[in-house]
């Protein structure tokens, strides 16, 4: 006998085999007619596409290989020039200046003021 889990009373009950082993009801099986389009527009196959999309645009990477793998004493946080050392300097100094503000505000709290 096989036993399924009353969601009412949540106590066990007997019950037949094929109602224990479809939970909460749910039954397996193909639904009857195809589900709407979600798309406006079909789309293409692989195929159909030709050697290369049209929502891709140019292949940037080999380009940005050449760029990072060249030996010199740069790090590679900082090899595009001016924008990352912008964005580096940037954060370093966000960084510090929480850090202060963190170290500031335990300050105060440690020494609340007299009254």
């Amino acid at each position: 006998m096989s036993y399924k889990l009353n969601g009412f009373t949540q106590k066990l009950s007997g019950a037949g085999v094929a109602s224990a082993y479809s939970p909460q009801g749910l039954r397996p099986g193909v639904p009857g007619e195809a589900p709407a389009m979600v798309f406006t527009t079909p789309t293409k196959m692989a195929a159909e596409a030709g050697s290369a999309l049209e929502y891709m645009g140019a292949n940037r990477v080999p380009g940005l290989q050449r760029l990072f793998q060249v030996a010199d004493s740069t790090p590679v946080h900082l090899k595009r020039g001016v924008p990352d050392r912008l964005l580096y300097r940037t954060t370093m100094a966000l960084t510090v200046g929480g850090a202060l503000y963190c170290l500031v505000a335990l300050y105060i709290a440690a020494h609340p003021p007299k009254k």
